[in-house]
């Protein structure tokens, strides 16, 4: 077990002292300085890119094609790589051989909570028991410390981007919620492509209590006006229940906010969910949205079931229905734009329902963690339109893990993290 009172603790110690005023660019250095007398002489920080293909190695200096100092590369595929492995399964991997001066290298998943970051590379000449829980250690307060530098960083933005970024996908990522939540009741996961074109889809998630906030919203159009559209409905959702507005007063409110703008030019459609996390019980609103979908015991249950509402932001006058579900635990509610099934290549088939839900379950079955499930996912829509989608696509999962409050009660198998 790790000994806190001696090198490792003061590891730790000064690395959360030297972040309170330290700008992310000089974490590098600063992990150098407070891991080496811990026994980790090299320690290495490579980030996800945007897209969740590549992780990038933060030098300092800004992004580049090179390589650092120390001859590594700069970039790695996550797919194919050992470190790309460590990332997609949440392990800590050694690798089959030693550095040339001798070292063991590990890969070590940057979790900040169960949102993956990226990976740290520990070189270390230790072999002790206690070796992976302090490189555990060091690399869960790093993801911390780049979680709390990363939104006001540009040079995190540049670093984990391989292109330029529309407006309305910049303003799309920095509205919506990390990609991943879990606790001990539910594990939520996002996906959304293409990452730099994204315009008018978005997703939010919340919890307040024992109620879980789950919506999806797709706007018409796919510019800039798209972005403003669905930007507007995600942040009049969230004024609304935030005030104790019920699903049909807050999916109300939006329609009146669209339509106070764009005067009925612009619309949305939209799924907007509660979900009772001691009870089971999932409410919700259709407006104008593919209805989700529950998979339960391994397999696809069906679509759920309730009259829609008209898009909001049209004003026709249909009435909004709050329909419900009893979900079982283990359940799983996932809710998806048409960009993921209409997804075609020029007079090839739509990539379709009926695929979508046989990868989910597939992917699952493999014991990937929903993360990884979801990645994976967005990229085969993504290889089946050859890389150019002609709608946004975008995933939205929740697992009801059950009644159980204690924290990540049985979500070891979901999200790649030991309980």
């Amino acid at each position: 077990m790790t000994q806190w009172d001696g090198p490792s603790r003061r590891m730790l110690e000064a690395l959360l002292s030297a972040s309170h005023l330290m700008p992310l660019e000089a974490l590098p250095d600063v992990l150098a300085q407070c891991a080496t007398p811990a026994g980790f002489p090299t320690v290495r920080v490579y980030l996800a890119d945007l897209e969740l293909r590549h992780l990038r190695l933060l030098t300092g200096k800004g992004p580049d094609a090179g390589q650092d100092p120390g001859g590594e590369p700069a970039e790695l595929r996550i797919d194919g790589t050992l470190a790309g492995r460590a990332y997609q399964t949440g392990e800590v991997l050694a690798a089959a051989r030693e550095a040339e001066d001798g070292e063991q290298r590990w890969w070590v998943p940057m979790l900040n909570g169960t949102e993956r970051l990226g990976v740290l590379q520990v070189n270390t000449s230790r072999d002790d028991e206690a070796l992976r829980e302090d490189a555990e250690a060091l690399a869960a307060l790093t993801a911390l410390v780049v979680a709390s530098k990363r939104d006001r960083s540009d040079s995190y933005a540049r670093l984990t981007r391989t292109e330029p970024m529309a407006v309305a996908a910049e303003m799309q990522w920095q509205l919506m919620p990390p990609r991943t939540y879990a606790d001990g009741r539910v594990v939520i996961a996002a996906a959304l492509e293409p990452a730099y074109e994204v315009s008018g889809d978005a997703y939010d998630y919340a919890t307040a209590g024992t109620h879980v906030h789950l919506s999806i919203f797709d706007a018409m159009g796919h510019d800039t006006a798209a972005g403003l559209t669905a930007n507007l409905a995600m942040a009049t959702c969230r004024a609304s229940r935030r005030r104790g507005v019920d699903l049909a007063g807050t999916s109300e409110r939006i329609e009146a906010d669209l339509i106070e703008q764009f005067h009925r030019a612009r619309y949305a459609t939209g799924i907007l969910a509660d979900l009772d996390t001691a009870t089971g019980r999932l409410s919700f609103v259709n407006r104008g949205h593919h209805l989700p979908l529950i998979i339960r015991a391994g397999r696809w249950t069906a679509s759920l079931r309730c009259d829609p509402a008209h898009p909001m932001g049209t004003g026709l006058g249909l009435p909004v229905t709050v329909c419900h579900e009893q979900l079982e635990p283990g359940d799983r509610v996932v809710m998806y734009t048409d960009g993921i099934t209409e997804a075609r290549r020029a007079g090839g088939p739509e990539f379709g329902l009926a695929r979508f839900v046989e990868l989910l379950i597939r992917y699952h079955a493999d014991g990937l963690p929903v993360p990884e499930t979801l990645r994976r996912i967005v990229h085969a829509v993504l290889d089946h339109h050859r890389g150019e989608l002609q709608d946004d696509a975008t995933i939205l999962f929740c697992e009801w893990l059950g009644t159980d409050p204690r924290p990540g009660a049985d979500a070891s198998d979901l999200t790649g993290l030991p309980t």
